[in-house]
């Protein structure tokens, strides 16, 4: 990489639209923007489970569960995966800054993010048909330890145009049979824990344990639903005595199971 220049990467990433040497070709001219440690293509469906079209790492551990966990559920919890149901725009966005407030403090960090290694992560978002959408995830871990400078920052925002550009015309044929975004997680874990627990949960209830879950404090919960943090506490509360348990590892090694089905 250190002959090629880096428009001729970009000439080069060009050349391989269409075919499989595309993304290690993007991959190949994103090291000229600024040093990354792994890169992964994914691509989310209003249909079904999201597709890994391209992934690249030194350090084994960063997709080292990717297929067996993540793929199979996890990705529900992800924050990359919010931006699609929230058809965020087009362009680069922070890992950290797209995350929930609590979401270090959650057991899906816990036993999944946080055995990646990873250490900082920015997003490319790109939509290139109704009901689809592609991440171009670039990160850093344990192979360099350091979190994106603002330079770095600015360097991989300054060709976000060019990169959500590319995805879209690489992936321009991809389909999903659904096109408005719809979250059907809490109303699916609802109707399994009344069925198969016996455990009755209001609409409400079962929003609030999947928007923990995914890292909110009751502050943000209660800014996302327009209700007051207490209101959020007494809610988790009742939640809590519904399901009998007290704790949030709780919550998530009860519910988990059933995001494997959604």
């Amino acid at each position: 990489m250190a002959d090629v220049t880096e428009r001729e990467a970009l000439a080069g990433t060009i050349a391989a639209l269409g075919g499989e040497k595309f993304a290690p070709a993007l991959y190949g001219w994103l090291q000229h923007i600024c040093p990354i440690d792994n890169i992964t293509i994914i691509a989310f469906f209003q249909d079904r489970r999201p597709e890994v079209f391209f992934s690249h790492a030194k350090e084994k551990r960063v997709f080292e569960k990717l297929e067996s966990d993540y793929i199979q559920g996890a990705y529900l919890l992800d924050p990359a995966h919010r931006l699609h149901l929230d058809g965020a725009n087009e362009g680069l966005y922070c890992y950290r800054d797209v995350a929930p407030d609590h979401f270090q403090r959650t057991e899906f960090f816990a036993t999944y993010y946080g055995r990646t290694t990873l250490v900082d992560e920015l997003i490319y978002f790109a939509q290139p048909a109704p009901g689809v959408s592609i991440t171009l995830c670039i990160g850093r871990d344990a192979t360099s330890r350091r979190k994106f400078s603002a330079k770095a920052v600015a360097q991989a925002r300054s060709v976000a145009p060019i990169v959500t550009a590319l995805s879209k015309r690489q992936w321009h044929d991809l389909k999903s049979t659904e096109s408005a975004p719809s979250d059907p997680v809490p109303e699916t874990l609802r109707e399994r824990l009344l069925s198969e627990r016996d455990i009755s949960l209001s609409p409400r209830q079962s929003e609030i344990a999947f928007m923990i879950l995914q890292g909110h404090s009751s502050v943000s919960i209660g800014l996302i639903l327009g209700i007051s943090p207490q209101t959020v506490k007494v809610i988790r509360k009742q939640l809590y005595k519904k399901c009998m348990i007290s704790s949030q590892a709780e919550l998530f090694s009860l519910l988990t199971p059933y995001l494997l089905d959604v």
